[in-house]
């Protein structure tokens, strides 16, 4: 509660901190050619609630998010919340598959490294892993915009569609956001799972594991994969909140309409409401998933539950 409520007020004083209007943008935009008065102005500051001093502006925000209503949004004419249930679902989607992937390859890759030390496997998938920890994503995704999708034409390059409407096309076009950011959370979970197995599997109760003839897929799986999975989970955890900062990115790059795209467009607009709304949700996501990860070490490791 003290990280979200930490959040609520950064996010607040930075927004309204930034320089720019928004009613003046919003001007702008509705009467371009048209003089607008001052009472005109006076008026929508009112509406809008801009007219109130900050610690002010602040409560009236913060009682409504405590209610359920995360504002509306100056420029669209619609309820944070509306844009924001559209747009969840889609950074959802996108960021959980990516999440999956980081996980299911990168992990039995770290496995694969650790058991197989020095030799070409190890060699070839650590190489990898290290380009993958420095690659920019955005670097990655323009490579992969060129490549895949203007050069040999196999995946679209923009769009979103839901797996409900047509699957076969929404998988088409999750390839390369997916990949762009599952990238860096494949390489870390392949680092550090290597390097988590190699500490394991050198402990005296390994060895005592060998030299009772055991299976290699009992003694890793069982004995040296559950103990060194801790450092992993919480890695895991830590690519969280890069996989959402990614997607304002990602999203920007492939154009779809997720919560990063969301809220890049709605800052360009100085939409308070809209950037406010947009990384509370995203906040409260991120918060609950540490807290997720943090009570599965209980189940990972009975040892962390007498602690």
């Amino acid at each position: 509660m003290l990280v979200l409520v930490l959040v609520t007020i950064s996010i607040f004083l930075v927004m309204h901190l930034l320089p720019g209007d928004p009613v003046l943008l919003y001007v702008s935009q509705e009467q371009l050619a048209t003089a607008i008065s001052e009472e005109q102005l006076t008026h929508l500051y009112h509406k809008f609630g801009l007219d109130k001093p900050l610690t002010e502006q602040y409560v009236d925000w913060i009682w409504g998010v405590v209610h359920g209503d995360l504002g509306d949004s100056i420029f669209w004419g619609t309820t944070v919340r509306d844009e924001i249930s559209r747009a969840l679902p889609v950074s959802l989607y996108l960021g959980l598959i990516a999440f999956v992937v980081g996980i299911i390859i990168g992990i039995p890759a770290g496995v694969v490294c650790a058991v197989r030390r020095g030799k070409w496997m190890d060699t070839v998938v650590t190489f990898f892993a290290n380009i993958g920890i420095c690659a920019p994503i955005f670097w990655v995704g323009i490579l992969m915009i060129y490549l895949f999708g203007l050069y040999l034409g196999w995946l679209p390059i923009q769009g979103y569609t839901s797996p409900f409407d047509n699957f076969s096309l929404s998988i088409r076009q999750a390839v390369m956001p997916v990949i762009c950011l599952a990238f860096m959370g494949l390489a870390g979970n392949t680092r550090q799972t290597r390097s988590s197995m190699l500490e394991v599997i050198q402990q005296d109760y390994i060895r005592t594991a060998w030299s009772k003839g055991l299976k290699e897929r009992t003694i890793i799986m069982r004995h040296a994969l559950k103990n060194g999975i801790i450092p992993v989970v919480t890695l895991a955890g830590m690519h969280i909140p890069r996989i959402f900062g990614g997607q304002v990115i990602v999203e920007t790059i492939f154009s779809i309409p997720g919560m990063g795209r969301l809220a890049v467009d709605a800052l360009f607009s100085y939409d308070y409401a809209v950037v406010q709304g947009t990384v509370l949700v995203v906040a409260t996501i991120v918060v609950l998933c540490n807290l997720i990860i943090d009570i599965s070490y209980g189940w990972l490791n009975p040892r962390t539950r007498y602690q």
